[in-house]
């Protein structure tokens, strides 16, 4: 799998490979982006609503396909994100999502745990038309 770590924390990327949380689709969506790793063939679609101030992220969803880090890597995002500002959403990086995670991420994986991570970044600064991107790709991301 190309992680290493506790065992406590492989299990937990299992179990949210295994029974996502918030996976579907949210109706009254702020914004929807959409995301993939080619290396890997992660795809990654993301719903967000924000509160009336667009300030705060209070819902979130997401459908995809990929390996098991990608799949938990947007679940447990998914569930940290509700109640973060679009300003700490912006602020976020790797170590923020291999810290999420909880184990060592191999390098040939990386593109695979942030690729959530950047569909949700890149769909907020589309939205605020900060960015002018169709879809999100982890091919030339070498952070």
């Amino acid at each position: 799998m190309g992680i290493g770590g506790s065992d406590m924390y492989r299990q937990q990327i299992l179990d949210h490979y295994k029974n996502p949380r918030n996976y579907g689709e949210l109706e009254e969506a702020t914004y929807t982006h959409v995301g993939e790793n080619p290396m890997c063939g992660d795809t990654i679609e993301m719903d967000v609503v924000l509160d009336d101030d667009e300030d705060t992220i209070e819902q979130v969803a997401f459908r995809g396909d990929g390996c098991a880090i990608s799949q938990a890597s947007a679940s447990m995002l998914s569930e940290q994100l509700v109640g973060t500002s679009v300003e700490e959403l912006e602020a976020m990086d790797r170590d923020d999502i291999t810290d999420m995670l909880g184990v060592d991420i191999s390098p040939m994986r990386v593109k695979c745990a942030v690729l959530a991570e950047k569909v949700a970044q890149d769909g907020a600064e589309i939205y605020f038309d900060e960015l002018d991107v169709d879809k999100t790709t982890t091919e030339d991301d070498d952070e």
